[in-house]
Formats: C-alpha cells, sequence, structure tokens
C-alpha cells in the first residue's frame, strides 16, 4: 500500500526534506527513480523532448556502472541527477555507516557531484537523515504516480496522477523494468495533459555543483 499523494503527516515527520516547491507558478517538477536504464530511460528522454520538458533522474550507482552510455545521454539532454544510493538500499534495514557509504559509492560511481539525494522507498532513519543533510538536499514528493505497483492498471495510475498534482507538484515516476508498462501509458499523456493547460516541466532548482577530473 501507498499514498499517492503525501499527506501532513508524511510532511511533519521530515519538514526539512524536499516535498513541494513554490506553488505559485504553473510548474511541476517531473523526477525519474531507479535508472538509467537501456530502453526505459531513453523512452523517458523522448517522452520529454516531445514537451520541451526538462526532469531530474535519481540513479541508482550500479545502473549508472552497467549502462554509462544511457547516463550520459540523460545529462547531454540537459536533466539534472540526483543520487539514489549504489544498490537501492532502504535505509530503515541498514547500518547507518553502511547507508552513508553506499550513497558515496553511488557519488563516486556518477563522476558527478550534485547536491539531491532521494532515499530509496522514501525510507531513511533520523540518524542517516542528520548526515545526508549536511551535503544533499533531500528530495522526496507531492505526487507517487504508482507506476511501479503492477496491480495498478495504466489508466489508473495515469487517472491518480492526474488527480493530485498541482503547481509546485513534485512528481515520481521510475525509469525502470518494472514500472515501465505503467510509466509508458501515463507519462506521454500526463505530459500532454498539462502542457495542453499551460504548465512547465522544470529540473528541480538544484545545480549539478561539479565534475571529478
Amino acid at each position: 500500500m501507498f499514498l499517492h499523494k503525501s499527506n501532513f503527516l508524511l510532511r511533519s515527520v521530515y519538514p526539512e526534506f524536499w516535498w513541494r516547491m513554490d506553488p505559485s507558478e504553473p510548474v511541476i517538477y517531473l523526477t525519474f527513480d531507479d535508472g538509467p536504464i537501456p530502453d526505459v530511460t531513453e523512452f523517458v528522454l523522448e517522452q520529454l523532448d516531445k514537451f520541451a520538458a526538462q526532469a531530474t533522474f535519481f540513479c541508482i550507482g550500479d545502473n549508472v556502472r552497467k549502462h554509462r552510455n544511457v547516463f550520459y545521454q540523460v545529462i547531454e539532454a540537459g536533466h539534472l541527477i540526483g543520487n539514489h544510493t549504489f544498490n537501492h538500499l532502504n535505509g530503515w534495514k541498514t547500518d547507518d555507516d553502511e547507508y552513508l557509504d553506499n550513497i558515496d559509492r553511488c557519488r563516486d560511481q556518477m563522476r558527478i557531484e550534485t547536491a539531491l539525494f532521494r532515499p530509496p522507498y522514501g525510507r531513511i532513519k533520523k540518524s542517516q537523515a542528520a548526515e545526508v543533510l549536511e551535503q544533499y538536499a533531500v528530495v522526496m514528493w507531492d505526487v507517487l504516480s504508482g507506476d511501479f505497483d503492477q496491480s495498478l492498471s495504466p489508466e489508473v495510475c495515469l487517472r491518480k496522477t492526474l488527480q493530485y498534482t498541482e503547481p509546485g507538484s513534485i512528481v515520481v515516476f521510475h525509469d525502470s523494468i518494472k514500472a515501465f508498462p505503467n510509466m509508458r501509458y501515463a507519462l506521454p499523456r500526463m505530459l500532454r495533459y498539462f502542457a495542453m493547460r499551460g504548465y512547465e516541466f522544470r529540473a528541480l532548482p538544484q545545480p549539478v555543483l561539479s565534475v571529478y577530473e
């Protein structure tokens, strides 16, 4: 079970995390977790390009290692990169030192210094968060598309995402094999729906800081 829309209770546990951006403009902040994956991430890039949309990709370090050419395509297309750990670790089930080391391994694999981090599953201990916040903005979400839920039909995935997305929403999709059937249906239709209503799609306002030599 999951919530499509983050509620006050969730946000109040970690008020220092990013849940939603400025709601005063018709802007949506699309984010994609768990890539890069050949074909899947490339499909996302094609759809974003059709609508001149920018997004933020929270990458798994091991997938960057295996699919570096796809990772470079994301960067070359002008999108931002975030850290999503090296092995997609659940912070609640992971020792703090191991968790923080896994974040560093992802950073080293990407060879890009980014100030954006999203905890896999949205699960991170307070002790881990205290350390991570010294180096990163921790990005959660306002709307979870649910594309990863294989019991959810593509039509419901789209309907719920349209229903809950508002100006300033940080929306989560996944560029993963598991999520692809739902994401492939919902993403282009969501982009079209909001573009026709005058919305823009922007990457999160946190730049890539530097590239390792």
